[in-house]
């Protein structure tokens, strides 16, 4: 498969969104490609999916417990290095100044030449892409991006503490319009699902087979979207340069 549909980053990724699996449904096909191919990557999941699960007997902590062990397993099976948690509370994510300096703090630590995240504009026509964390974590990457965690001077708290200032080189954005990167994930869409699979508190409930042709077609659909050749599988971004 020609180079230009893998888009190997030329150092670290980070990787920040809203809830666990949010990486998995979204870009975990194209993760697994990078690190196949020697990139480390990082997860930065601002919530720890709280509010998420089916049975009302796990209490809302023992859904954290759950929920971060799925995403650290589900990282495992894509080959990402490792796994941050901010904490924040699942359904109340606001692009807060807080949450922006929380953010540069992990671009500052991982130093990546790529960040991807969620869009923070919402897609009418897709309304299950534009929940409101997603939304909300979108819009604090990109003031992250910049300018937060390449000024000096922004969060002194942070150069206090060592985290000196890094300028991102490019955003990949997902789950919003626009596209204009595809990545082809057909090589790598067993491990999609295998680390969706990961996520048992929240697939679960779904017909296996079902659940496999749904990512299928989701996949089938951008691959047609990016130009891609028939029978191929796609994952699709916004890509902005930032340097």
């Amino acid at each position: 498969m020609p180079d230009d549909l893998v888009h190997h980053p030329d150092g670290p990724v980070l990787v920040v969104t809203a809830h666990p699996d949010d990486v998995d449904f979204g870009m975990a096909g194209t993760l697994s490609r990078w690190a196949a191919g020697g990139a480390e990557v990082v997860y930065c999941l601002v919530t720890s999916g709280d509010a998420g699960g089916f049975d009302p007997t796990i209490s809302r902590q023992g859904m954290v417990e759950i929920r971060e062990r799925e995403q650290r397993d589900a990282a495992a099976v894509v080959g990402a290095k490792d796994v941050v948690f901010l904490g924040y509370p699942d359904g109340r994510v606001q692009p807060s100044i807080e949450l922006r300096r929380d953010i540069s703090r992990v671009i500052r630590q991982v130093r990546p030449v790529r960040v991807v995240t969620q869009s923070p504009v919402r897609d009418l026509d897709r309304l299950f892409a534009s929940h409101p964390d997603h939304l909300a974590v979108g819009e604090a990457t990109l003031c992250a991006v910049y300018p937060d965690a390449r000024n000096p001077f922004a969060h002194p708290e942070l150069a206090e503490a060592g985290f000196e200032a890094h300028t991102v080189a490019e955003v990949w954005i997902a789950g919003g319009p626009a596209a204009n990167a595809w990545v082809d994930i057909t090589d790598s869409f067993e491990q999609k699902l295998a680390a969706l699979r990961c996520h048992r508190s929240q697939v679960a409930h779904h017909d296996p087979s079902g659940f496999t042709d749904m990512m299928r077609s989701w996949g089938v659909r951008l691959a047609g979207t990016g130009g891609l050749p028939e029978g191929r599988l796609a994952e699709a971004f916004r890509r902005i340069d930032t340097a």
